[in-house]
């Protein structure tokens, strides 16, 4: 057990079953495929949680279902949850998923990261500094916090 955290025994799930999809074979192909709720999932499902050894799937921190997308209008929202109304990490992770996003979708996307209504105690303020490019691109120029977040997004396996 970790001491020190503020959820030290968090619930874990079971992660579900990935579904084939059709994957473009060329960066053309990819640029014209539209992009679709299980593709985005597909690539937050496994970021890891910056306190745990669990991804935010495991967690329940994203579901297949919190993620929209149109695709006519370049547009995706993630909605995440927290596992505690008071997780100081809710800013980390969204910044997780904003990254993963931003490095994975063609740059005609605009990315919007939401806490999800009523789930954490500073919900206003981390939904506002998740979606403030200038307050994005400051965090991003902290070198501890992207070592972080590059340690979130590492690959993982199992």
């Amino acid at each position: 057990m970790v001491v020190g955290l503020i959820n030290a025994n968090p619930v874990v799930y079971e992660k579900k079953e990935r579904r084939p999809r059709n994957v473009p074979t060329s960066i053309d192909e990819y640029a014209e495929e539209p992009i679709d709720q299980q593709e985005i999932f597909d690539h937050v499902r496994d970021i890891k949680d910056p306190e745990h050894p669990y991804s935010l799937e495991e967690l329940k921190v994203v579901t297949e279902d919190s993620i929209e997308v149109n695709d006519k209008q370049s547009y995706v929202r993630v909605t995440f949850t927290p596992t505690i109304e008071h997780c100081s990490m809710a800013t980390v992770i969204g910044l997780c998923l904003r990254v993963k996003l931003m490095r994975s979708l063609p740059s005609r996307y605009k990315v919007d990261i939401r806490v999800a209504p009523g789930t954490h105690a500073t919900e206003a303020a981390v939904n506002k500094q998740l979606n403030d490019k200038e307050r994005v691109a400051a965090a991003l120029e902290n070198p501890n916090l992207v070592e972080m977040v590059d340690s979130c997004l590492e690959p993982t396996f199992g």
